[in-house]
């Protein structure tokens, strides 16, 4: 269970980020086992209709979308909890003090690469020449040469876009998780106890 001390003692923004990061993991430790267990299954049904001779030409495209989400819901989860990778061969031999900030300045740029990618999805998924092509893809295809709408999958015929809004989200929830880090570093709140994500995660997969 996630739990963050000294909330009342912290300006209300900051309780806002932690409050909206709290929930967006908690959304992602359900997701992140239903993905493994879907895939699984989808694996498991690829087998059986194989060998059964009814194989089922969507089950591979399901399993290789799954996968996707999995990794970049994973990947959010992961940024929350710290588990990224770090060389501390220099950091571990400088002081206490220079040790924060070059945490502060790790933590600040994964948030700069956050919006960055969050800009670049947006320019990517152009919201607003959709709108102004009143909502014709084909429309907004042939002004911007950009095909994102009309595009279809190959064997489930789902519109790309609809699965390529894992991006965007992925960049936004990266935004909530490396600021709510950040607050963390900068010593504006306590530093959440996140602990009962892995093993409740683990407790649900066994």
């Amino acid at each position: 269970m996630q739990t963050a001390e000294g909330l009342g003692s912290s300006p209300p923004w900051v309780r806002g980020v932690i409050w909206l990061s709290a929930k967006l993991l908690a959304a992602e430790r359900l997701a992140v086992p239903g993905l493994m267990f879907l895939i699984t299954g989808l694996i498991l049904l690829n087998v059986v209709t194989r060998y059964s001779g009814v194989s089922l030409y969507w089950v591979d495209e399901s399993a290789i979308y799954s996968v996707v989400f999995l990794c970049f819901i994973g990947a959010s989860a992961m940024t929350r909890l710290r588990l990224d990778f770090a060389v501390t061969m220099l950091t571990e031999r400088l002081s206490n003090q220079a040790q924060k900030w070059l945490k502060v300045s790790a933590t600040a740029t994964v948030l700069a690469f956050s919006l960055v990618l969050l800009w670049f999805c947006v320019l990517w998924l152009d919201p607003v020449g959709m709108a102004q092509a009143g909502f014709d893809a084909r429309a907004l295809a042939a002004q911007t040469f950009n095909f994102i709408y009309t595009e279809r999958t190959q064997t489930l015929n789902w519109p790309v876009w609809v699965l390529y809004l894992v991006m965007p989200l992925f960049a936004l929830s990266m935004v909530v998780h490396s600021t709510a880090n950040l607050v963390e570093d900068l010593g504006l709140i306590e530093r959440s106890n996140n602990t009962g994500f892995l093993s409740s995660s683990m407790e649900g997969l066994s």
